[in-house]
């Protein structure tokens, strides 16, 4: 007889062993999915939260590029017009330029300009200095072209002439 007793307990004990082992890996599988389902809920608020902020820091840069290189353009056309007029009447001078954004080239109170819009709606004069009176043919710029721009002072004209061919 002690022969079904010796099996009886390592029948208990596998049985036993095997009810620990199965109820630690059912806590195992809910930990695992309760730490799945965190980790979706912070990704969730992580990804709310960034994507408007990378999203308007996006647009401010695309501003302040456009900005930039309409500044550029306008200073580049000033400066040409600088040396014209210090040549006097007769001279002439060819500078490349670039637009990024469409736009009207404007003169007055001894400054050449041109407005950009900005992202949010608003929009921004950039302007230039210059020593006399100058007209732009043509005075619209298309967005995202480049432009030789003929700076001429023709010696019957009481003005500076900037005549701006896309290339």
């Amino acid at each position: 007889m002690p022969c079904p007793r010796v099996t009886s307990v390592i029948t208990l004990s596998v049985k036993k062993y095997t009810n620990i082992v199965m109820f630690s890996m059912d806590e195992t599988g809910q930990a695992s999915v309760e730490y799945v389902l965190l980790s979706l809920v912070f990704l969730i608020i992580l990804g709310s939260v960034t994507i408007p902020l990378i999203s308007k820091s996006i647009e401010s840069s695309i501003d302040v590029s456009d900005t930039s290189n309409v500044n550029s353009a306008v200073n580049s056309i000033a400066n040409a017009v600088g040396v014209v007029y210090a040549n006097g009447p007769g001279a002439k001078r060819t500078i490349n330029v670039y637009f990024p954004v469409a736009g009207t080239l404007s003169n007055s109170n001894n400054a050449i300009g041109m407005p950009v819009t900005l992202k949010n709606g608003t929009s921004k004069n950039v302007n230039a200095a210059v020593p006399y009176k100058v007209t732009f043919t043509p005075s619209a710029v298309a967005q995202k072209t480049n432009y030789n721009a003929t700076v001429e002072w023709k010696v019957s004209d009481d003005h500076i002439t900037v005549t701006l061919t896309k290339t």
